[in-house]
Parts: structure tokens; C-alpha cells; sequence
């Protein structure tokens, strides 16, 4: 199977130097690697050059962010198997190979995540992917070894091979076929949760997004965004709002985007209360965003294929601040 290994860079020399020796190192071998600039401004580009030359580069007009970065580089690279990877992630000694058996064993497995650990705290899982990706009734989020910001310790809890709905774009194989099928990442996102859009259309395919704990990396995150950054908060908000908008296949959206509305006016307060303002404001903007692109999400709602059912029916807000389960295991 061959496979292409994607490192979406923007002025990121620093992660580079950092990461580039554990990907080559434990990659180079089963994949060819890409390092796919954003238009950088800085001597990134420059620097894999000079110290990496068997590394390709990809040369992207602009910025577009994740969504469209990806979308332009992989138009360009002739593969049979993508893995999207973060430029602060550290890779593993025979990582691929328990993925790359995965994808060869079942032709409908179309997206997998490997195990995501924190690189700052090697015994936790990290908040970006950790265990394997779901979604609630109301568009939230959660994974396996992280609800909202509790970590778990990997005690081999997840050591397994299992289904699930979302993976994680820090690390993120994916089938060339179908990436080009559903014609890539929707770009009206720009970065946060268009993985989510994008696993819940391939799911609407029939296919399967799965997670491989026989596989481990260690990511830094918020290298791009920080958690911190109100930018963040932004784009995490409207865009889960666009994601129910665009994919929830029943008859109810509208009641549950209402009932999403009032669980974000909470968070609103919440971080007023944790005299962060400009988190606070970053939701309100959210929502103008998302009644601006409403009609546009309409039209992309009525062009998916969508199946009829999705086991979304638990509120994760509901579960871990009233009734106080931290853990994925303690969730009903």
C-alpha cells in the first residue's frame, strides 16, 4: 500500500527541527514524506531542504488553513493511503504498521486514528484525538481518555482496535479513494472540527472510521492555536454548530440547535465567570458567524448522502457537570 505521509507546515521551523528526526527516523522506510507549506513566511522551507533532502515539498499559494492546505497539497501527491499529521507530533517505532494491516484487512475501513498521548505528560492521553473521537446529541465533541478538559492516564485502557466516529487531525490516515470521493475537507471551516464533518460524511458513505491502539504518537497541541486563544474558541463553536446544520439526518436539528443555543449562552457565562471575556465574546461571535453561513449550510445539508440513524443521544454537558462522570468508561 503506498503510503504518503503529509506534515501541513505554516512558519513552523522550530516544530520541524523538533519532530522531523522521529518521523523520518520510524518512516521512512514504509512511506515517502511530504511537508506541505502554507506559504510561510519564515525559512522553514529553507531548513528541510538543506537538512531533510529526501523529504518533498509541497508549495501552497496561501494560508488556507487545514481544511483548504490539505485539500491543494493532496491534489499533487500520488498515494494509495494519506496520513495527515500535525508538524508537533513525535511518532513511534513501528507505528504504521499495525494501521497500514488495518486498511489492507477491511477495504470499508476508510479513516483510522492511531493512540494520542501528550508529549508534555508521556502517561496521559492528549485532548486532541486521545483514544478515538465522539459526538453528543447537541454537536459536543468527547473521546476516549478525554471529556471536555479531563485526561486520562493510559493504562492500556485503550489498547485496542474499536469504531468510533470521529479521529483526530493531528494524526489522521485516510483512504486516498475516499478523501478524493467526498472531494476533501469542507474549506468553509478553515481549521477545528472539519475532521468531524468530514468522518460523519464518510460514515454517510458506508465506510468505517476506526482507532488503533496498537499504534502510539505523542502530541504537543495548541502549537497552532493555543487553548487559551479566543480564535480557538471560535472556530470550536460555530463550527460544531455548522456540523449539526450540515450532517444531523433527522427531522428534530432545528430543536436541537435550539437547545444548543441556550448550553452555549451557559458556556458564555461560565467563562465570564472565569473573568475571561473574550472567550465569552468569541461565542457570541460564533453565532453571528453561524446565522451568516445558515442558508449557505442549508444548500450543503440537502447535496450529503445521509443515512438515517446515529446513535446520538447522550448529552455530554448533562453527564459530566450535573451528574460528574470524568471518565469515558463511567458515561450512560
Amino acid at each position: 500500500m503506498k503510503t504518503a505521509i503529509v506534515i501541513l507546515n505554516w512558519n513552523g521551523q522550530k516544530l520541524l527541527e523538533q519532530f522531523l528526526p522521529s518521523i523520518v527516523n520510524f518512516s521512512s522506510q514504509e512511506a515517502t514524506i511530504y511537508v506541505a507549506d502554507n506559504a510561510s513566511t519564515d525559512s522553514s522551507i529553507r531548513y528541510v531542504e538543506k537538512f531533510f533532502p529526501s523529504i518533498k515539498i509541497i508549495r501552497n499559494a496561501i494560508n488556507g488553513g487545514y481544511a483548504k492546505g490539505y485539500n491543494d497539497a493532496l491534489q499533487t501527491i500520488d498515494a494509495d493511503l494519506y496520513c495527515l499529521l500535525n508538524s508537533d507530533v513525535e511518532v513511534t517505532e513501528n507505528w504504521l504498521k499495525p494501521i497500514i494491516t488495518i486498511f489492507k484487512e477491511d477495504d470499508k475501513t476508510a479513516i483510522i486514528q492511531p493512540k494520542i498521548l501528550d508529549f508534555k505528560d508521556k502517561t496521559k492521553f492528549e485532548y486532541a484525538g486521545a483514544a478515538g473521537g465522539f459526538i453528543d446529541l447537541y454537536g459536543y465533541p468527547y473521546c476516549r481518555g478525554r471529556v471536555f478538559n479531563d485526561l486520562e492516564t493510559d493504562t492500556g485502557q485503550f489498547n485496542d482496535v474499536k469504531e468510533i466516529f470521529w479521529a483526530s487531525g493531528a494524526c489522521l490516515f485516510v483512504s486516498a479513494k475516499v478523501f478524493h470521493q467526498l472531494h476533501g475537507f469542507d474549506e468553509d471551516y478553515f481549521a477545528h472540527q472539519e475532521e468531524i464533518d468530514f468522518c460523519w460524511r464518510v460514515q454517510n458513505r458506508g465506510y468505517k472510521v476506526k482507532y488503533v491502539g496498537t499504534s502510539t504518537v505523542f502530541h504537543v497541541g495548541g502549537a497552532t492555536l493555543e487553548e487559551n486563544n479566543p480564535q480557538k474558541t471560535f472556530l470550536n463553536f460555530r463550527n460544531s454548530l455548522l456540523n449539526i446544520v450540515k450532517n444531523v439526518p433527522n427531522k428534530h436539528v432545528f430543536s436541537i440547535i435550539f437547545l444548543r443555543l441556550i448550553l452555549d449562552g451557559l458556556a458564555s457565562l461560565k467563562f465570564m465567570a472565569a473573568l475571561k471575556p473574550l472567550h465569552a465574546y468569541s461565542i457570541l461571535r460564533a453565532h453571528f458567524s453561524f446565522y451568516k453561513n445558515l442558508i449557505k449550510f442549508l444548500r450543503k445539508r440537502k447535496e450529503l448522502v445521509k443515512k438515517p440513524n446515529y446513535n446520538l443521544h447522550t448529552s455530554i454537558v448533562w453527564q459530566y457537570f450535573a451528574l460528574g462522570r470524568k471518565k469515558f468508561e463511567d458515561l450512560k
